[in-house]
Formats: structure tokens, sequence, C-alpha cells
């Protein structure tokens, strides 16, 4: 069992990986994209915002689907769909191409994005220990290679193609080879008659799920803060120069990297309410440093402050979700999902809104407020007691009797 765990492991963290490069590579060549199809400046966003709007579409159908097919086999479908849609978009000639390729985007990565948390929850669950964090650091990594292969693209001027094929080559079959280790939920636990029952019966309160539903929401607004307005902010409220506007956000992913890196242990040390509760606060304060910066080189320590607490918010709302409901993780999982873009959705928009009308500094106390939130939901963080006793995770069966040296 202990073998297969950790193969499950290794194989949903190249999954987490693969769907942070491809990711990182669509959002990040988006004016290549605008110029390639003619996208102009007023439809753009139109087409921004149907992909998230898909995607929760998509995390919601993937609640009722995981009912009759695994997470593990719809995750095995849903990552080639993801990868061909990337094809899709660079390689189109008209506007209807793009948006097919990036509506099959959408609907695809919501499915993608809830299954594989499903599996990490399911995982971690089984390991009796948090591995969450490790996943989503997973999917950092990704994102920075994605990026640094994008700007390769970019600046030897490659057409959208070019760049995006060879990455799909490897990807692809490697991650249909690495899907033949996934560890579903039903062989991750041994259930048993008694908690199959519990399973079967148990359902997904929403009033119970709500704080994870705003904490997800308040981490992805401030996330798309940084990722549509670091770039500017620098430039044009900070006076930094072009080539250092980029240098934020590449901070921003190596910090959240890092801190992901690192989060797990915290979080077997010091608890997930612990946790998550520090990680408000350093992420407030980075707003706070970022709003008050007098320049350029002081905006980006609060930027770096940013990465090192949103890093930890949202793969432990996940974690919580599946300790919440136990028997019913996926489907909690599937629904939390959603406000994931609609965490996308809000940022952006209200941040552009506000500096337009107050002031871009104003602006940034208002994700500063809304993350400060999640210091009064941490409590919704704490283990949850059940029947396995002492409020804290089910031991796997592997590590009954034993010292817990897993991967």
């Amino acid at each position: 069992m202990t073998d297969v765990l950790r193969r499950g492991r290794a194989s949903l963290a190249f999954s987490f990986l693969a769907q942070g490069a491809t990711f990182a590579l669509l959002v990040t060549r988006i004016p290549a994209i605008q110029d390639r199809y003619g996208v102009s400046d007023a439809l753009l966003p139109a087409f921004l915002a149907a992909v998230p709007i898909l995607a929760g579409v998509g995390s919601v159908t993937t609640e009722q689907l995981v009912k009759r097919i695994r997470p593990g086999l719809l995750l095995r479908c849903l990552q080639p769909v993801v990868l061909l849609a990337l094809l899709g978009v660079g390689s189109g000639e008209h506007l209807a191409e793009l948006g097919i390729a990036l509506g099959a985007f959408g609907l695809a990565v919501g499915g993608l994005d809830a299954s594989m948390n499903m599996l990490g929850v399911s995982l971690q669950r089984a390991y009796g220990r948090s591995i969450m964090l490790s996943f989503h650091a997973a999917f950092s990594l990704g994102g920075i290679v994605g990026a640094s292969l994008a700007w390769v693209g970019a600046h030897w001027h490659l057409a959208l193609w070019v760049s995006y094929l060879p990455v799909v080559a490897v990807l692809l079959p490697a991650t249909l080879i690495g899907s033949r280790w996934y560890v579903d939920s039903g062989a991750a636990v041994d259930v048993s008659e008694e908690g199959e029952g519990q399973a079967q019966g148990q359902s997904v309160v929403f009033k119970l799920l709500l704080p994870l539903c705003l904490v997800m929401t308040f981490a992805y607004i401030g996330d798309s803060t940084v990722s549509n307005w670091s770039a500017k902010y620098l430039k044009d409220v900070l006076g930094s120069s072009e080539q250092l506007s980029t240098v934020p956000y590449n901070v921003y992913m190596v910090t959240t990297l890092l801190g992901r890196s690192l989060g797990d242990l915290g979080v077997r040390r010091f608890g997930a309410v612990a946790v998550v509760r520090l990680g408000a606060m350093v992420a407030a304060l980075g707003f706070a440093v970022v709003a008050v910066a007098p320049g350029a080189w002081v905006g980006m320590l609060g930027f770096t402050l940013l990465g090192l607490g949103l890093c930890v918010l949202v793969p432990q709302t996940f974690a919580a979700a599946g300790r919440l409901f136990p028997h019913a993780s996926d489907a909690a999982v599937a629904r939390l999902n959603v406000f994931n873009y609609v965490g996308f959705l809000i940022g952006s928009p209200l941040v552009g809104a506000l500096g337009d009308a107050w002031s871009y500094r104003g602006a940034m106390v208002v994700p500063m407020a809304l993350v400060l939130v999640t210091v009064v939901y941490a409590r919704s963080f704490a283990p949850q007691p059940d029947r396995y006793g002492g409020g804290h995770e089910r031991p796997r069966t592997a590590d009954v009797g034993r010292g817990s040296n897993g991967l």
C-alpha cells in the first residue's frame, strides 16, 4: 500500500506540474494570441472572461460525473483535452476557432482542477498527514517552467503553434503514462461497511462550506491582483523601468513555490489553523507594503511577501473541505473549486475599477482587507472530529503499527 501511495503521489504531482506549465503558456502569451487572431481590446475581456466562466461550469459538471466515473479516470481523459486545446489556441486562424479552442480549454480545465484536487484530498487522507501543499508546489514549478518557455518563444519570435507543439508532444504521452498510477479515493482509504454507509448518506451542507468558499474567493482575488496588475503598478505608480516591471510576478511565483514546498512541514508542526492565519497576515502585510511603497524595490518586497502569504491558502482550503466532509469530499472539492474562478473573475476588474475611480494605491487596500478576513475564518481549517477519533486525519492502513516514514 505504501508503494501504491508513493507512486500515486508522484504521478499526481506530475499532473499538477503539467497543468501549471500549460496554464502559464496560455496566460503569458495573451498579447501574441490577440495579435494572431486580431482580437480588439474591447473584445479581449470577453474571451478572457469566458475561460473561468466555462471552467466553473466544468467544475460543477465534474461533481456529477464523479458519481459515475472515478476522479482518476476523469483526470486521465481531461488532461489531453486541455493540452490539445492549448495547441488549438496556437494553431487556429479565425476568431471562431479561437472561441472553440478557449471554450474547450475552459470546460476541460474546470474538470481537471476539480479532479486533481479530489485526488489530492483523498491521498492526503490516506497518508494521514499534510501533503496537499506539495501538489500545489508542483503546479507553481510548472508555472515557472511554462512562463520561461513562453519567454523563449516570445524572445525568438516563434509562432504560437511552434512554441506549444513541443510542450504538448512531451506532456501528452508523459501524463497518460503517469496516469496509470493515480490513486482514487476508493483505493486510497480502506473504508469499512460503516464508513461506506456514511459515505452514501453524507451530503455537502453549503452553510458549512461557505467560509471556505469565501477564503478561496479572497485568495484568488489577491492572486489575480498580482498576476494582472503587478507590472502596471510597478511601472505606472512606482516609476520602475519596463524591464523591472516584469520582475514582481516572477518573484511572486518563486516565493509561492518556496512557501508551498515548506508549507506541509509547517502544517504538520503547528497545524493548519496557525499556518492559514500566518499566511493571511503575511499576505495582508504584503499588500500594505505595496500600497505605501515609495519606490519599485520596496514594492517588490511587498509582492515577495504576497507570494509567501497567499501560497498556503488555496491548498489548505481544499484540504479543509476534505476534512469537513470526509465522506463527500469529491462533491465538496468540486463546489469549492468554482470559487477559484469567482475570485479570478472579480479580482482583476475590481482593482482596475478602483484604480481608475480612486487610485491604484488605494485599490491595494481592498484585497488586503479581504485577505485579513481569512484570519477570522481560520477556525474552519481545524481538524474535524470523526469516527476515527481525536479530530485527526485518518491514518493510512500501511502506517498502522509502524512509524510514518512516508515519501
